[in-house]
């Protein structure tokens, strides 16, 4: 597949081949193509020479990639062929690259296979993000199933049944006023019975 920019100035005899092969992967029951190396070519003279890693899709399928590029800043799939070669002289970005060498029909990209891996940074952060959210929400569930009620703890111990042995001409003795904002309270002082606040 070859790339030529006809009559733009400087770029007239300035030509980029890629060179594309197919091959049938048992596994996936079906035809991958992938990228297998691409060529600067000016006045039909080769310049400057790269492999290509990671670049393939289904046979059915275009690729696409946000960049395909030569530096590393951008994850280097395209690596020059040789170390002694002049394409380390070269720096080469593809923006918005997409690609389909078979299967093509009127004249549109296929749906696209993305060269963005399942598990970046950004997903990797989000399944943490889940699980901590779902730990957090366990941990409440637990505390809610767990928790008792005051209504019941309050009238247990407000039962008769602790004061069946008092008599009402001791209760003078036994009880004291306490200081409350508006409500009068009692507090028992005898230690043979519990505190009660009324």
């Amino acid at each position: 597949l070859s790339l030529k920019f006809g009559d733009i100035g400087n770029l007239k005899g300035l030509v980029i081949r890629f060179l594309l092969t197919t091959s049938y992967y048992e596994l996936s029951v079906q035809n991958w193509f992938s990228l297998h190396r691409l060529q600067l070519l000016y006045n039909h003279s080769v310049l400057a020479t790269f492999n290509a890693t990671r670049i393939y899709a289904p046979a059915s399928y275009s690729f696409h990639c946000e960049h395909v590029s030569s530096l590393q800043r951008y994850d280097a799939l395209l690596i020059p062929s040789s170390a002694n070669d002049v394409s380390k002289l070269w720096e080469v970005t593809f923006i918005d690259f997409q690609i389909q060498g078979f299967n093509i029909q009127e004249g549109h990209f296929a749906y696209a296979k993305d060269c963005a891996s399942f598990f970046s940074p950004a997903i990797l952060m989000g399944l943490v993000m889940s699980l901590i959210l779902l730990l957090v929400l366990a941990y409440a569930l637990h505390m809610l199933i767990h928790l008792k009620s005051l209504d019941r703890h309050y009238e247990c111990k407000a039962s008769p049944a602790y004061f069946a042995q008092m008599k009402d001409n001791d209760m003078g003795d036994e009880k004291e006023p306490l200081r409350s904002s508006g409500n009068e309270s009692y507090e028992l002082r005898n230690q043979q019975f519990s505190k009660i606040y009324i």
